[in-house]
């Protein structure tokens, strides 16, 4: 069963239908995620490029939800720039949201959100001023083909957002929205 947000456009899995913490760990624990497997650097890299290049030099980041293999990170520090690691899993050092960042990155982590709306302020009240938060989710394109869609089987994919999703997040948290991909979204904190 499906919801959907007459605001923001939102389709979400009510609570009653959510993975226990333990079962959405067991799931993500067979995630292989490997910083040195080309193909999926190659993959993390359509956020990494276009993020980069809005980026000065030596800035200081978050890979949030980075899962148990953090290879964001890896390519970012690579590119000169210092990340620290959150998830709530793995990397759970809550200390971390209290501090600034000049950029956040979350690649599939936002349709595991169980407070898109509270998450998403918080991730803003992280972010510097012209701070950019990188995101990396499929889109909701409509109702045919969300049916269909084998994003959905995934159990612990909760939050499904649309660009008018993203649309109405720009606007809440005064951020100007770039679309760099159908699942590559840059919104930059003004």
């Amino acid at each position: 069963m499906y919801l959907n947000c007459l605001n923001c456009k939102l389709v979400f899995v009510p609570k009653c239908y959510w993975l226990s913490a333990e079962e959405e760990k067991a799931t993500y624990d067979l995630h292989e995620n490997d910083p040195q497997d080309p193909g999926y650097r190659q993959f993390l890299s359509r956020l990494i490029r276009p993020l980069v290049e809005k980026l000065d030099s030596n800035q200081k980041g978050l890979d949030f939800g980075c899962g148990p293999g953090p290879t964001l990170s890896v390519l970012l520090e690579e590119q000169g720039h210092q990340l620290d690691l959150y998830d709530p899993f793995y990397y759970n050092d809550l200390s971390l949201l209290e501090k600034k960042y000049d950029f956040i990155c979350a690649t599939e982590v936002v349709e595991h959100m169980h407070d898109p709306e509270r998450e998403f302020a918080a991730l803003f009240k992280m972010l510097k001023r012209d701070g950019w938060l990188g995101l990396m989710t499929k889109l909701v394109i409509d109702q045919q083909a969300f049916r269909q869609w084998h994003y959905i089987r995934d159990l612990t994919h909760i939050c499904f957002y649309s660009l008018s999703t993203f649309k109405y997040l720009a606007q809440k948290f005064n951020a100007e929205l770039n679309v760099v991909a159908d699942d590559v979204i840059l919104l930059n904190r003004k």
